[in-house]
């Protein structure tokens, strides 16, 4: 990544803030977004008086004409899984890097994790799955982490999200909570992601940049495909061009968020010129709000 030194003063500046940040984070993050998925199915038995009507089996209870409730177990951890995208793309930002800012927020959010004694898993992928760090507890096992998400240089440019979806699909027996942060760049990933969510929680953090919202009126540019090396000469003059280019940017967001609205998943984004920390609270006090509303409404 980048100079590792800096990178390691970087977190640990991420450690001492997330001492402040930490409960607002847990508050949403641990306790809103991946609400109920620390509960775990145990059997379904009558009904007795005092039980939650909101646990009653209405299928079972129709067929046997007398009412039965679900009976669940809480765990009292979680498994966290941070899926963090190397592809070429990863390495463009105007002030900063989306790789770096994958590494900002995967270290708040994993310190966040650590502080409630949960385990965190790491995978790191491009076009393929390049590396997987199982998840485990304690300050020890963050900082191997955070060492393989500084060191490790990837081994293609390419993206392909839907290969590192397959593989926690395969890999994870448990039940887990997913990040995956990326700009989700990718080919078609929406069976594997559908696959997933059926057994896993999952949040899409998106890291975009500025400069590719919109083209400025710069004359004659080079752009150049940062995963594939192609080059193309653009006329960022032609008013006609940059329309175009709007309209496509706009599309392929307007894919990403009714991709995401099917599967029921709860998207974040993040631009690399602004702090990261405003948009996350921002995003788990609206997710929190909803949780609460749904649950009243039950």
């Amino acid at each position: 990544m980048d100079d590792r030194a800096e990178l390691i003063r970087q977190i640990k500046k991420i450690d001492i803030a997330t001492g402040v940040l930490v409960e607002g984070l847990q508050t949403g993050f641990h306790h809103s977004v991946f609400k109920g998925q620390g509960i775990e199915f145990t059997e379904i038995r009558e009904y007795t008086p005092g039980d939650d009507i909101r646990a009653i089996d209405w299928k079972v209870t129709a067929r046997y004409n007398r009412p039965f409730v679900k009976e669940f177990t809480e765990e009292r951890d979680q498994t966290f899984y941070f899926v963090a995208d190397i592809s070429g793309s990863s390495g463009f930002g105007l002030h900063s890097t989306k790789k770096r800012k994958i590494l900002e927020i995967t270290a708040s959010l994993a310190f966040a994790a650590v502080r409630n004694n949960d385990r965190v898993g790491l995978v790191l992928f491009s076009d393929r799955v390049e590396k997987f760090v199982p998840a485990k507890r304690g300050r020890k096992h963050l900082a191997e982490l955070f060492n393989v998400m500084i060191d490790h240089r990837p081994v293609s440019k390419k993206t392909d999200l839907a290969a590192a979806l397959q593989f926690l699909a395969t890999v994870l027996a448990r039940r887990s909570s997913i990040v995956i942060l990326s700009d989700f760049a990718s080919p078609s990933f929406s069976l594997p992601l559908r696959v997933l969510r059926r057994r896993h929680e999952v949040i899409a953090i998106r890291i975009t940049d500025p400069r590719e919202q919109d083209l400025p009126d710069v004359g004659f540019i080079e752009l150049e495909d940062t995963e594939t090396g192609e080059q193309v000469l653009a006329d960022t003059s032609d008013p006609g061009f940059r329309q175009r280019y709007r309209g496509l940017v706009a599309g392929y967001e307007d894919g990403l968020h009714r991709n995401f609205a099917r599967n029921c998943i709860p998207e974040v984004v993040i631009s690399t010129d602004e702090p990261y920390d405003i948009p996350l609270k921002e995003f788990f006090t609206r997710v929190s709000a909803m949780r609460r509303n749904h649950a009243g409404i039950l």
